[in-house]
């Protein structure tokens, strides 16, 4: 008998993934209570900062930063989904990037209305990049 996945986590984590910066929230589900941070683009930092979270599960939305975020997260033992940009539901008239961004794919996180892409591995992603020169 088929069952509806159930999320063991109790925060969800949304990064808005910057070159230069890293927007983050989390919403703890146990509470309703919501974390806001802006991190620098250092692993070491968005690892820290998400780990000092209680149970934390995170995603961003997959982009030109590529996904070594996402193999840093996963390396520390953190759940960690890349979601396709062009299957996230957006607020109607909703067109402008903001710092808001990171609350709204916490939100589509917590709700798993999110569609994870497939992480390609590092060899993968290596020649892909060769291929764009």
């Amino acid at each position: 008998m088929w069952q509806a996945p159930v999320f063991s986590e109790c925060t969800s984590v949304g990064l808005d993934v910057h070159a230069r910066s890293v927007v983050a929230a989390a919403i703890d589900a146990v509470t309703g209570e919501v974390f806001r941070a802006r991190l620098t683009p250092a692993h070491e930092d968005v690892i820290g900062w998400v780990r000092a979270l209680p149970g934390p599960c995170a995603a961003y939305e997959a982009g030109p930063t590529g996904f070594g975020l996402y193999r840093a997260l996963t390396d520390a033992g953190l759940r960690c989904e890349v979601m396709a940009s062009s299957k996230l539901q957006r607020p109607a008239g909703d067109r402008v990037k903001t710092d808001r961004d990171a609350l709204h794919l916490a939100r589509l996180l917590r709700l798993d209305e999110v569609v994870s892409v497939r992480v390609p591995t590092e060899s993968e992603e290596a020649a892909r990049d060769t291929r764009s020169l």
